[in-house]
C-alpha cells in the first residue's frame, strides 16, 4: 500500500490521480488532500477516500473522522509520497515542505522548479528525498534513462504539440480569443496550462524543469513540434542512439508510473502504430511564439528572473482568460516585466515569494493601469 498526499486535488492532474486510487484500492489510499478554494469537492473527495487529514485555503468543514491540517506540514506525515499537482507558484512551498518532511515528490508543479529549482533540488540532496516527473515530457526522458536522473546523454528533446495556433499567421494571432485557446488539439488539461501550451510558454518552462531535473545545460536541451503527442519526448546519446517514450496523450500513465515505478500497472491502451499512421515532426516555431524565447532568456539568466517570468505570466493569462488583454499581449506582459527587474541571487523561499508579489503587481499595472500596482 503507497499512501499519497495529494496537493491539488480538486485540479487536472488530481482529479486523474482520484481516478487512479479509484482503479486500485488495494495499492494507493490518499493519507491528505489539499485544494486552493473548492471547498465543496475537497468535502466530496473527504467523503470518498476518508483522508487521515485535509486542508483548504477556503472556508471549510471536513466530514466526521477527517482532521483539518493547520500546516502544510502536517499533510506530509503519514504518506510515503508527496503527489504535488497544485498549480502556479502556491505548489512550490508545498514542494519545499514535503522535501523538509523527507518524503519521495512526485512532481507536477512546474513552478516548483521553473522558480524554485535552486531551492528544491539542494533541499533534495540535502535530505535525501527522490524527486519523480509527472510532466509527460520529463516521465518521457525519466523512462528513456531507465528511471535514472543522474543517467549520462547527449541531448534531450522535449516535444510539443503546437498547440492550437501553430498554423496561424501573426495577424491572425492577434484576433484568437480565450475560448479558442482552450481547444487544444490532443491534451485536455486546466485553463491556465492549456493557455500556456498556446503560447508555448509551457515548452520554456519544461526547458528549465529539464536544467534542474536532469543537470543539463541549455545547449543540450530543445525542443521540436510533434502535432500527434504520441512521442512524449527522446534521448539522444554520445553513440548517435536516441530512445523515445510512445503512448497516447494520457496523464494517467506518468502520474500512475511515478507512484509505482519501476512496476508498471495495466493503466491505458497500447498505441496502435498503423491506426496512428504518420508520426510529424517539424521545427520548433519560437519566432511566431515569443513567450518561449522569454523563458528561455528568463532561464538563463537564472536567479530571480524565472520567478518574474512566471508572476507575469500568471497575471497575463490571467487577463487574456477574462477578456482584458489580446493573445500576443500575454507575450508583451512578461517581457516588461523581465526588462523591468534586475536578477538577484536565490537565497530563500521568502526572498522568491516577494519577487513573485512585485512581478504580479508590476504586470497588473501594465495590464490593468497603474492603478492597480
Amino acid at each position: 500500500m503507497t499512501n499519497i498526499a495529494l496537493i491539488g486535488c480538486t485540479g487536472s492532474i488530481g482529479r486523474q490521480a482520484a481516478d487512479i486510487v479509484r482503479r486500485y484500492p488495494d495499492r494507493f489510499r490518499f493519507t491528505a488532500l489539499a485544494c486552493g478554494t473548492q471547498a465543496g469537492e475537497l468535502a466530496a473527495l473527504c467523503e470518498e477516500f476518508s483522508p487521515r487529514r485535509a486542508l483548504c485555503e477556503a472556508p471549510f468543514t471536513p466530514p466526521q473522522g477527517v482532521r483539518r491540517a493547520h500546516t502544510k506540514e502536517e499533510l506530509f506525515e503519514d504518506c510515503d509520497v508527496a503527489l504535488i499537482a497544485a498549480g502556479g507558484f502556491a505548489g512550490l512551498s508545498y514542494t519545499l515542505a514535503a522535501i523538509a518532511a523527507g518524503k519521495r515528490v512526485a512532481l507536477a508543479n512546474k513552478e516548483s522548479l521553473v522558480c524554485g529549482g535552486e531551492l528544491v533540488m539542494r533541499a533534495a540532496k540535502e535530505r535525501g528525498v527522490e524527486i519523480v516527473p509527472v510532466d509527460s515530457e520529463h516521465s518521457a526522458i525519466f523512462q528513456c534513462l531507465a528511471f535514472r536522473r543522474d543517467a549520462s546523454f547527449r541531448k534531450l528533446i522535449l516535444t510539443a504539440s503546437g498547440g492550437p495556433f501553430l498554423h496561424k499567421t501573426e495577424e491572425e494571432l492577434r484576433r484568437v480569443t480565450a475560448r479558442d485557446a482552450l481547444s487544444h488539439p490532443t491534451w485536455k488539461m486546466g485553463a491556465k496550462i492549456t493557455v500556456d501550451s498556446a503560447t508555448l510558454l509551457n515548452k520554456g518552462y519544461e526547458i528549465i524543469e529539464a536544467k534542474w531535473l536532469y543537470d543539463a545545460p541549455f545547449e543540450a536541451i530543445e525542443a521540436v513540434v510533434h502535432p500527434e503527442s504520441i512521442v512524449h519526448s527522446l534521448v539522444c546519446f554520445a553513440d548517435g542512439a536516441a530512445l523515445a517514450q510512445l503512448g497516447y496523450p494520457d496523464m494517467r500513465v506518468p502520474i500512475q508510473l511515478a507512484l509505482t515505478y519501476p512496476e508498471r500497472l495495466p493503466c491505458a491502451p497500447q498505441p496502435d502504430l498503423a491506426a496512428i499512421g504518420t508520426l510529424t515532426f517539424l521545427p520548433f516555431p519560437a519566432k511566431k511564439f515569443p513567450c518561449f524565447s522569454l523563458a528561455l532568456e528568463a532561464g538563463a539568466a537564472g536567479g530571480t528572473m524565472p520567478t518574474v517570468l512566471n508572476g507575469a505570466g500568471e497575471v497575463a493569462v490571467d487577463a487574456f482568460l477574462k477578456g482584458r488583454i489580446s493573445f500576443p499581449a500575454i507575450a508583451d506582459t512578461i517581457r516588461d516585466a523581465l526588462n523591468a527587474f534586475s536578477r538577484e541571487d536565490v537565497y530563500s523561499f521568502a526572498q522568491l515569494a516577494e519577487t513573485d508579489a512585485r512581478a504580479r503587481a508590476h504586470a497588473r499595472a501594465f495590464v490593468y493601469g497603474k492603478s492597480s500596482s
